[in-house]
């Protein structure tokens, strides 16, 4: 008989040729009223988006933040009937007025699911850092293709010519990603310790339950004929 896998409910941090796991206690209960907001400012508890089935949902900084823009506009390359095929939700949240939602959505091409929860009530509960921490063994997302200075021109940029001009949320707030449900059960949690602290998304999508491989490199593909 096949043994039974039990779900992961880890801290994960990565290393060069290992996997470091710290384990992190997260209880969903503490945060499933929680009010999060749509495009249209509609409410809705947090713990919709995984009550009915497994969700995979990432948290980003700001809208503004050049990493956080860089890393869903990887997110915006996967396909809606690979997460159909495997019964799970792609579900993006940020720490911004909701008017901002629209936009952002534009200027990635996320056609996903997006939320806002601008108190960051759901940030604070869950104890997500709010500070960069930066070590030797860190290793930069691989979705973020801009160096610090040109990232950070981007970002001054989008903040200088947006229609409503804000910092579209806490600078200082970290993000992270868990993977929840059917119901409160946690199979995945991690806590971005830094900007570019994302977890690869095949990684997460594969943690998540999808079989397809995806490649969001941007080397030109060699075909074999």
């Amino acid at each position: 008989m096949a043994e039974v896998l039990s779900p992961i409910t880890r801290q994960v941090r990565r290393g060069r040729c290992d996997t470091r796991a710290r384990t992190v206690e997260v209880d969903l209960k503490e945060v499933e009223d929680c009010l999060i907001y749509d495009r249209r400012g509609h409410a809705f508890p947090f713990k919709s988006l995984y009550q009915d089935r497994k969700s995979v949902i990432i948290f980003v900084r700001n809208f503004l933040c050049y990493s956080c823009k860089e890393y869903v506009d990887d997110l915006s390359k996967v396909p809606k009937q690979v997460l159909e095929d495997a019964g799970i939700r792609l579900v993006v949240i940020g720490q911004s007025a909701f008017c901002h939602i629209e936009p952002f959505c534009l200027l990635t091409g996320y056609p996903h699911e997006m939320y806002v929860d601008p108190e960051r009530c759901i940030y604070q509960k869950l104890g997500m850092k709010r500070e960069q921490t930066f070590t030797d063994s860190a290793h930069p997302s691989p979705h973020v293709k801009s160096g610090l200075l040109a990232g950070q021109i981007k970002s001054i940029w989008r903040a200088m010519t947006s229609s409503a001009f804000d910092f579209q949320g806490d600078l200082r707030q970290q993000g992270g990603a868990i993977i929840a449900g059917p119901g409160s059960e946690v199979h995945f949690c991690h806590f971005d310790m830094n900007h570019l602290d994302h977890m690869p998304i095949p990684w997460l999508l594969q943690l998540a339950g999808v079989q397809q491989t995806l490649d969001f490199s941007d080397k030109p593909k060699i075909i074999h004929v």
